[in-house]
């Protein structure tokens, strides 16, 4: 009985990790791609795509809802992979390339298109190494 109490509370406790760690890290890249995209407006770059400008607020909205559900994937994989590390690095990464395929064929100026795809590396940089530490290998 002790045992399988102390894997419960091992497995509750790494939970709990992976999902801290994942919420702190959603936090930090949805202010990082926010500051990413104002430094670009600040320099120039125009947040206009298809003739319509993104706000600032509209970066770290988005990059709050996808880094959840990157959090949700590892929590998946975390319980039914039987390598949820890099499971989840190979799933991210692959993920990762393909959220610049909007931004490339965007109709916008190459400037923007780069802003952005910026904006997807700087939130993938924070979310990914974050979460997979929590991961077992």
């Amino acid at each position: 009985m002790t045992t399988t109490a102390n894997t419960t509370r091992t497995t509750a406790s790494a939970f709990g990790a992976l999902i801290g760690a994942g919420v702190v890290a959603t936090v930090a890249a949805s202010a990082a791609t926010m500051v990413v995209a104002a430094a670009g407006r600040t320099a120039g770059i125009s947040l206009d795509v298809s003739g319509a400008p993104i706000p600032v607020a509209g970066f770290g909205v988005l990059t709050t809802a996808f880094s959840l559900v990157g959090v949700v994937l590892a929590a998946l994989l975390s319980r039914f992979a039987r390598r949820p590390r890099r499971a989840f690095l190979r799933t991210t990464v692959v993920l990762t390339v393909l959220s610049l395929v909007p931004d490339v064929i965007a109709d916008a100026d190459t400037a923007t298109k780069a802003l952005l795809m910026l904006t997807h590396l700087v939130a993938a940089a924070i979310v990914i190494p974050a979460v997979a530490r929590r991961l077992a290998a």
